[in-house]
């Protein structure tokens, strides 16, 4: 199971999940997908531009999609998901058996936009994270949504070092250009209850992209639901895994 992160995250988001799907029966390998321009591939520049982030994706997973897989996506790894899944279906190469997909917009809405007014769900429409947002009014919205810890605040070179990855990954989702089309997989929604930033509608509207089928979950929590209830999650993630085959193959860490 590739597992995507959200905007300014890791690999490392993932760090429990290969032991805690283990615990719960659900025989799968977890794949962190390492994007460019943070933690061990911090020296590679980061993508802006959706198209060629997962061009190279592509081109990098390409060995290990030949496998039976699942892909989780959270946030802008829920539009890196469905963009990969598109990409892969339109050259005939192998699809996922379902997408797991939480806390990101269907496609043909605007994305998101993290600024000051993001913890009251208002939408500018940009996603961009702009230059005229100033770094405090993004940090804070990250706070407000459950993304920072408020003591991060008091640490302005450890923020110096985080935003200008969250304005980049942004800047990737607002890139993402007119919505594709339906994919050949079962798409398996998820939602946070208390979500101010993508509503419960907005995740549900994924279901127009879904040609083989589409459930959607409200879980507890706000949009970081995976952080603060990270369980829960995985008490829905790991029937899943055993529905769709659980463990196939071994390889290596993705990308």
């Amino acid at each position: 199971m590739l597992c995507f992160p959200f905007a300014g995250g890791g690999a490392s988001t993932y760090a429990h999940w290969q032991r805690e799907l283990d615990a719960r029966g659900a025989s799968v390998d977890v794949l962190p997908v390492r994007l460019p321009g943070r933690e061990g591939r911090s020296g590679e520049p980061r993508f802006t531009e959706l198209a060629s982030l997962v061009e190279e994706l592509d081109e990098e997973l390409d060995e290990v999609l030949a496998s039976p897989h699942l892909v989780y996506g959270h946030s802008m790894g829920a539009l890196i998901a469905y963009a990969l899944i598109r990409r892969r279906q339109e050259r005939g190469a192998p699809l996922p058996r379902a997408a797991l997909l939480a806390a990101y917009r269907a496609p043909h809405l605007p994305p998101p936009r993290m600024d000051s007014d993001a913890s009251s769900g208002a939408d500018s429409g940009s996603g961009s994270g702009s230059d005229s947002d100033s770094d405090s009014e993004l940090a804070r919205a990250l706070v407000a949504l459950g993304g920072l810890p408020e003591a991060l605040l008091g640490h302005p070179e450890w923020l110096r070092a985080l935003l200008p990855v969250v304005r980049d990954d942004l800047t990737l989702c607002a890139s993402a250009g007119p919505a594709g089309g339906p994919v050949r997989v079962p798409l398996h929604l998820y939602a946070g209850a208390d979500d101010s930033l993508v509503r419960v509608p907005e995740v549900a509207a994924w279901r127009r992209y879904a040609a083989r089928g589409c459930e959607v979950r409200v879980l507890p929590g706000g949009h970081f639901f995976l952080r603060t209830h990270e369980g829960r999650l995985l008490d829905e993630v790991a029937p899943l895994v055993r529905l769709y085959g659980g463990r196939r193959t071994v390889h290596a860490a993705a990308s």
